[in-house]
């Protein structure tokens, strides 16, 4: 369903200026996710009031919204509240995953402040509710007029970034290199702080590479890179030095003032910063003492297997590990042999597991390991070899642990659902023996 009207603007309303002309009168695309006609009507009746001429289109399926947004472009979209045969948040997932930075309204007819702030932390520009539906209208110029804003630093914060990067490397920072190139990406001229990224000596062991060909072998992301696209991302790309170790450069370019098909381009050397942060990210998913993921990585593990599981539909197992009489272990031994008992579990988990199975420190004296593509009867039996290879380490005290098993989706169709079963398989083992027996 589609329309197109021109409202003029009362005379006492705001209006938007132009970016472009003033306040000349433009258009506005407004994608509308809604299944009631009428409470449509009285949105359009609002925005009457707004200086634009207004084009709008309805869906009301998730297909319709998806195939919009991908063929056309919108100023706003609004969308109700929830929707019937929607999933909770889905409109915003659309949005999101469609990288599409269009301020998104939500009509609700249940006006709920706990609602409104969760949507709106979730990504929602506003939500209106349909009692208010006056302040539609605010809404959506305040919509426009922050996206305008938005754009607009965007723009000068790449531009910010691409001028300190070639001044600080035309100033001699030997950690950024240059290159100049053609439009086909076969260099012409490089600085010697390029050559020291590259563990090179001289400039003609540099002049043979070609930009396209040889590093970053895409001609769309080279045209990005060379200024060719409204695309002015900086590019993330490894560059094989002269030694044969791999470094990673980020790349941003631009043309030469007055120079025909030249083109000139950054290298900034990221190889430390990238390995920190691939550091940081390890430490903040592992638990320190055994080295294990911890619970947070866990439970996206968990989720991620969910996903495949639903598109595959294969199944998957968890098992719920708890290490029997850690406290009179701690008591006996001293709190050291308790968190070396730990550490034991941990080497047998690791020992035990395939590559595609993420093993976990649960917390305190639990231990979860999660075993893709893989049933009930396969599952006891890791379940199994896990118990007896714990008890048989050769170390001491001797260990036991109880094991509780539980399959996707049969026994749990969500996290915590599925987890639940575990547990409770688990303690029903430990209540009633010691050693796990399926």
């Amino acid at each position: 369903m589609s329309r197109v009207s021109v409202w003029q603007q009362g005379p006492t309303e705001p209006a938007l200026p132009s970016p472009e002309s003033g306040n000349r009168i433009r258009q506005l695309r407004i994608l509308i996710i809604h299944h009631d006609m009428q409470a449509v009507d009285r949105c359009l009746r609002e925005l009457s009031r707004i200086r634009f001429t207004v084009s709008w289109k309805v869906v009301t399926t998730p297909e319709q919204c998806t195939d919009r947004l991908r063929s056309d472009h919108y100023d706003v979209v609004i969308s109700k509240y929830p929707l019937a045969m929607w999933k909770a948040n889905q409109v915003l997932d659309l949005v999101q995953q469609l990288k599409k930075a269009i301020p998104l309204i939500f009509l609700l007819h249940d006006w709920k402040r706990e609602t409104a702030a969760e949507l709106i932390m979730g990504g929602a520009f506003d939500c209106v509710a349909m009692n208010s539906i006056g302040h539609l209208p605010v809404s959506v110029l305040r919509g426009l007029e922050e996206k305008a804003l938005r754009d607009e630093r965007d723009r000068a914060q790449d531009e910010l970034r691409r001028s300190e990067a070639r001044y600080r490397a035309l100033a001699g920072n030997l950690s950024y290199g240059i290159l100049h190139c053609n439009a086909c990406g076969g260099f012409i001229d490089v600085n010697q702080a390029l050559l020291a990224i590259l563990g090179l000596e001289t400039k003609d062991q540099l002049m043979a590479v070609n930009l396209m060909s040889d590093i970053i072998q895409d001609g769309a992301k080279v045209a990005q890179l060379l200024g060719q696209t409204d695309e002015l991302d900086p590019l993330e790309v490894e560059w094989r030095r002269w030694d044969g170790k791999t470094v990673k450069v980020r790349l941003s370019g631009q043309r030469v003032a007055g120079g025909t098909d030249t083109y000139e381009v950054i290298v900034e050397d990221i190889t430390r910063q990238r390995a920190l942060e691939d550091h940081l990210r390890q430490l903040a998913a592992s638990d320190p003492l055994t080295g294990l993921a911890n619970y947070r990585h866990l439970i996206e593990v968990l989720d991620m297997e969910i996903k495949r599981s639903k598109r595959t539909g294969r199944q998957f197992a968890v098992l719920l590990l708890d290490v029997d009489e850690l406290k009179r272990i701690n008591d006996h031994y001293g709190h050291v042999t308790g968190n070396q008992a730990l550490c034991r579990v941990a080497d047998a988990l690791v020992m035990c597991c395939r590559d595609i199975d993420s093993a976990a420190r649960f917390g305190g004296d639990e231990f979860a390991v999660v075993l893709p593509e893989i049933g009930k009867e396969a599952a006891n039996s890791v379940a199994l070899r896990l118990c007896a290879s714990i008890e048989n380490d050769g170390k001491g005290p001797i260990l036991s642990v109880s094991v509780g098993v539980a399959v996707y989706p049969e026994e749990g169709d969500k996290v915590e659902s599925l987890l639940n079963a575990a547990d409770s398989a688990m303690y029903a083992i430990k209540r009633g023996k010691r050693q796990y027996n399926p």
